[in-house]
């Protein structure tokens, strides 16, 4: 069962945003392909992905340049070797909410 939550309005992600669900921390990144959430923490070292460029469906990270997918969460660029956790996206009535599709990490 999803469990989904309100993170932000539209009109509060221009490009990107990170915003807090319980104790993890989600980017979000609009683009011209839709919205897109995954988890802001680099899993190569720590740094926020959603300080990184977003390039062709990729966000790279601004500290060693790790690239991820952002639909799946998946390593497009070394350094980084583990995914990150995804999340899916809905926009109702001007309200962004996400539910998460990779469990948290323990």
């Amino acid at each position: 069962m999803d469990v989904w939550t309100r993170v932000a309005t539209e009109k509060e992600l221009v490009t990107t945003l990170s915003v807090t669900v319980g104790d993890r921390l989600v980017a979000l990144f609009r683009t011209d392909e839709g919205i897109f959430a995954l988890d802001d923490i680099c899993s190569h070292e720590y740094s926020r992905l959603s300080e990184g460029e977003v390039w062709a469906g990729e966000v790279y990270c601004q500290k060693h340049g790790s690239r991820f997918n952002l639909r799946t969460g998946s390593v497009t660029g070394l350094p980084a070797t583990l995914p990150v956790g995804t999340w899916d996206v809905k926009v109702e009535d001007g309200e962004i909410w996400i539910a998460s599709r990779t469990p948290e990490p323990s």
